[in-house]
């Protein structure tokens, strides 16, 4: 389950939580119903915002929800699970964007995917892939080629990308991508007069995901040779968060144009939980606005704003620097451990267990926390956002 916007059960709250659990529940199966068991493997966090947007637009009316049956992720429980156009062209963008995924893998030479035996058989997986996310897309009105054009374009733009190059130059296939299915949301809840504000928030999420992938992926990129949009275009640390802020701001403007039904949980979402990726990311507890007015991280181990003082400075090297983690694992050694993740039921109830690709740690979706909670995570009404820092 890569992505992200990982939410808290806390700052959720049952209410919320129970809605959050229904959308992963519902892309999941939408994939089991429409493409088979092993389709489920491309369930990600990201891909639920598309049914979460969905549906926060959409009049509610009887089947927009239905009893799902026992689960190993759910503790064999039933559950009240989304259901729908929203969840299958979120199945649809999740399954184009897997097979993207993998592509890059494969050239990358990642694992198992440097020996042309796996590498033929992940190519057909991927094809399989891109035709039934085409299938799927064409039955909820969106095509897929969007996505694909911006995947074939990626490649030719990091090829000629180099130091100069504007990271949003980058990112645009990306951000296209995300604009366009976020805008499709709209047309599928009946709101068309959403779909420009829509795309402008999709668009800047598209630019923070591959913004924030580059981010934590640095350190192992630079370890094995991979390309690295900060690094191939000389971007700094604090440029990147200057970005990343600014993506930010400009998504929580533009969905005060968004009319939502019922926008609780797209709020809380889009609006607080991608912040608290931007901190995760860059490791740090806040914005990336300095009290003197400088942005990004801290410039050196001794700056007091260094939240690694003492305990190792993954910015610089000297005798605090830390190794890098282990590295990513190839295509079929991820899918082996995502399976053994799914029936040992880690990813919805252990507290952290380590990404079956990536290998990056990441929180249950049903683990608890230490966090605090304000007034504007915890409770369910979110009109008292008024107390937090987002200005909506």
């Amino acid at each position: 389950m890569f992505g992200i916007v990982r939410p808290c059960s806390h700052r959720l709250g049952e209410g919320l939580k129970a809605q959050w659990m229904a959308h992963l529940c519902g892309l999941c199966l939408a994939l089991r119903g429409d493409h088979g068991q092993f389709a489920r493997v491309v369930t990600n966090y990201d891909g639920l915002l598309i049914s979460v947007l969905t549906e926060a637009q959409a009049e509610r009316t009887r089947g927009w929800r239905r009893t799902a049956g026992p689960c190993p992720l759910r503790g064999m429980r039933t559950a009240s699970v989304a259901r729908g156009e929203g969840a299958r062209l979120a199945a649809a963008v999740s399954l184009v964007l897997a097979s993207a995924k993998v592509r890059d893998h494969m050239t990358d030479g990642d694992g198992l995917l440097a020996r042309r035996p796996v590498a033929l058989a992940a190519r057909r997986i991927a094809a399989s892939w891109d035709k039934a996310g085409a299938r799927t897309g064409s039955d909820v009105g969106f095509d897929t080629a969007v996505l694909v054009d911006a995947v074939d374009r990626q490649v030719g733009i990091e090829a000629l990308a180099g130091p100069g190059t504007p990271l949003p130059t980058v990112t645009e296939p990306t951000e296209t991508a995300t604009a366009a299915a976020f805008a499709h949301t709209a047309i599928l809840a009946g709101r068309p007069e959403n779909a420009e504000p829509l795309a402008e928030a999709g668009r800047l999420f598209g630019r923070l995901a591959h913004l924030l992938d580059a981010v934590e992926d640095r350190e192992t990129d630079a370890a094995s040779g991979a390309w690295n949009p900060l690094a191939a275009t000389g971007t700094s640390l604090a440029e990147a968060r200057r970005l990343a802020d600014d993506a930010l701001h400009g998504i929580r403007l533009a969905l005060r144009e968004v009319e939502f039904t019922d926008g609780k949980l797209a709020h809380l979402l889009l609006a607080h939980e991608l912040g608290r990726s931007v901190d995760r990311a860059f490791g740090t507890a806040g914005c990336g606005h300095a009290p003197e007015g400088s942005f990004g991280p801290p410039q050196s181990p001794h700056d007091p704003r260094n939240p690694y003082v003492g305990g190792g400075n993954p910015f610089g090297g000297g005798p605090s620097f830390q190794p890098p983690g282990p590295g990513k694992r190839g295509f079929w050694a991820g899918c082996a451990a995502a399976i053994g993740l799914c029936c040992t039921c880690k990813v919805c109830c252990a507290d952290e267990f380590e990404g079956p690709w990536s290998r990056k740690k990441r929180e249950g979706c049903l683990s608890g926390c230490d966090c605090e909670c304000g007034c504007c995570e915890a409770c369910e009404c979110l009109e008292c956002c008024s107390c937090c820092d987002c200005g909506l």
